[in-house]
């Protein structure tokens, strides 16, 4: 099993997993979404040249976009290559865009890509339709973030001397 930066263990279909949307944002409802990709585009991801940090989706005339995710360059292209972020169409049924446009109606709620990842021979985008987190809150999720460590070393220190 591969590893990222962190150290912590990726799951086999991984390519890129956006861990700052699941920081600023609460995550509402989370959607599976194809994306129509080019050629060198799908190479680039193959090798791991892909960074959804800044990545949000954007409803335009019932179809989903994706907007700031960067695919690096293809250097092995011969003659043509793909601008590393521009806009690409997320393929999704109308019934879920239909849901999509419902929930993102709702006043501060947006679109935010979660992580990408191979299903089959597929590239695949998790979608989340996310609400702002305020200062306060992002504090109080680091702190149970930290309580829950914490309580995880003691019982594995009481289990160890048992």
């Amino acid at each position: 099993m591969a590893r990222n930066k962190k150290n912590k263990p990726k799951a086999p279909g991984d390519i890129s997993d956006n861990r700052k949307a699941r920081h600023d944002y609460t995550i509402l409802q989370e959607f599976e979404c194809g994306i129509a990709l080019k050629g060198t585009e799908v190479k680039s991801i193959r090798e791991g040249h892909v960074n959804l940090r800044d990545a949000f989706g954007r409803i335009e005339n019932e179809e989903v976009w994706l907007y700031g995710m960067d695919v690096a360059v293809y250097e092995k292209a011969s003659f043509e290559q793909h601008p590393p972020r521009r806009p690409r169409k997320l393929l999704l049924k109308k019934k879920e865009i239909a849901t999509l446009i419902g929930l993102t109606a709702e006043r501060g709620c947006t679109l935010v890509a979660l992580r990408a990842y191979w299903k089959g021979h597929l590239v695949k985008i998790a979608l989340g339709v996310a609400r702002g987190k305020v200062q306060s809150d992002k504090r109080q999720a680091l702190r149970e973030q930290t309580d829950k460590r914490e309580a995880q070393r003691e019982m594995a220190r009481f289990n160890k001397g048992h």
